[in-house]
């Protein structure tokens, strides 16, 4: 079951009201094919913890990795991902397409 845009946004203010250090991820632009839609978001914490989907496979893997970055240093990122239709399905992106996903720290 697929988590609502609502209950991810409302993870990461809950999140941040505990005092956890929190970044927000949303997909942002996609060209041709991509598993989730322009407005998906990914809520990520300072341990690592995450709710929702921005694609999944090692997108959603790197998209987490900078998202810890992004909280350390509050500099956020625009992150863009791509790949060839033969490679497509070892990184996550099912159907080729390339995706940009938007990562900021939630303050």
């Amino acid at each position: 079951m697929l988590t609502r845009e609502e209950d991810v946004l409302q993870a990461a203010a809950s999140w941040r009201q505990a005092g956890r250090g929190v970044a927000l991820a949303t997909v942002v632009e996609t060209w041709g094919s991509a598993p989730r839609p322009v407005g998906s978001h990914l809520a990520i914490d300072e341990d690592g913890n995450f709710l929702g989907s921005v694609s999944g496979g090692c997108v959603e893997g790197a998209v987490v990795a900078e998202a810890a970055e992004v909280i350390a240093d509050g500099s956020p990122r625009l992150l863009e991902f791509g790949v060839a239709n033969e490679t497509a399905w070892q990184v996550g992106l099912s159907c080729g397409g390339r995706i940009a996903v938007y990562v900021e720290k939630v303050s």
